[in-house]
């Protein structure tokens, strides 16, 4: 997978936090989303502007980045 195309950093957005795809969704809170408990299924379906590929990259970044 590459990251690059789904993690994203950018100093405007989000006070330059990991973003996915540019959009103002932070890496910290999807990882705060599935550790509450939520599934994939869950966030997807509340949220259909994410797509399944963001939730694996989310948690690939984590491991590689240890944000939690």
């Amino acid at each position: 997978m590459n990251l690059s195309s789904r993690i994203t950093v950018n100093p405007e957005i989000c006070h330059g936090k990991p973003i996915v795809r540019g959009m103002r969704w932070p890496v910290v809170v999807l990882l705060d989303l599935l550790a509450s408990g939520m599934t994939n299924e869950e966030i997807l379906e509340e949220h259909p502007e994410l797509e399944r590929e963001d939730l694996s990259a989310v948690l690939e970044y984590n491991k590689l980045n240890s944000l939690n």
